[in-house]
């Protein structure tokens, strides 16, 4: 048995949980940026190399100040990128060129606030597929799925299914009782030993035996 297993799953404070696999990663432990804030057990796959991903969270800048906040037990796959609010350009004035970064007589026109749409939140439990973006202050509900290449605009509900550009709703995972029965449950909190108990069930459809975890 391996170091970072054990009868409780893998350690998520291992950077690299797949043995003799470099490309993917339990995220948390490779960020830098302190305005990237990422839940335990959640991946990043990289076809190249993991430690891309804070390359791929766009327009981040220290002066603006909105983070990027991942829940637990997300997938994220290669090529994912977040556009955060420093992408965003004035478009109530009739020019949207930057003049005022420019200074030289420029400056003098700096608006009062540059557009921001808040932080950018993913949920728990979340699939994000093959180089989907995400745009500035997007959230993203828990359970959800983001197929490959989808453009995210707008807020995304538990537990749905979105793709395309701009992503649409492609359907939801379950009905409504079950989606409720999920996020009253929110079983990414548990601990890691409750979670491996009844680790058979959540891998399930089993709606009876999930009822009985109430």
């Amino acid at each position: 048995m391996t170091d970072n297993l054990s009868n409780f799953g893998p350690n998520p404070n291992n950077p690299y949980p797949l043995e003799g696999y470099n490309r993917l990663c339990y995220l948390k432990n490779i960020i830098k940026n302190p305005n990237i804030i990422v839940g335990e057990y959640t991946y990043y796959d990289d076809f190249e190399n993991p430690e891309n991903f804070e390359k791929n969270v766009l327009y981040h800048f220290d002066f603006i100040g909105d983070k990027l906040i991942i829940g637990k037990f997300c997938a994220i796959a290669s090529g994912v990128k977040f556009i955060m609010n420093g992408g965003n350009h004035q478009i109530e004035s009739f020019a949207t060129y930057p003049f005022s970064i420019f200074g030289n007589g420029w400056e003098k026109a700096t608006p009062d606030a540059w557009p921001d749409k808040g932080n950018t939140v993913v949920g728990n439990d979340v699939w994000i597929g093959y180089e989907a973006t995400l745009m500035p202050g997007v959230k993203v509900g828990d359970g959800a799925v983001i197929g490959a290449k989808a453009v995210v605009t707008k807020d995304v509900e538990p537990y749905t299914i979105v793709g395309g550009n701009s992503a649409r709703v492609i359907r939801k995972r379950f009905d409504d009782e079950v989606i409720e029965l999920l996020l009253k449950l929110q079983w990414w909190n548990w601990d890691v030993e409750k979670i491996t108990e009844h680790i058979t069930i959540l891998c399930s459809g089993d709606f009876q035996a999930l009822k009985a975890l109430e």
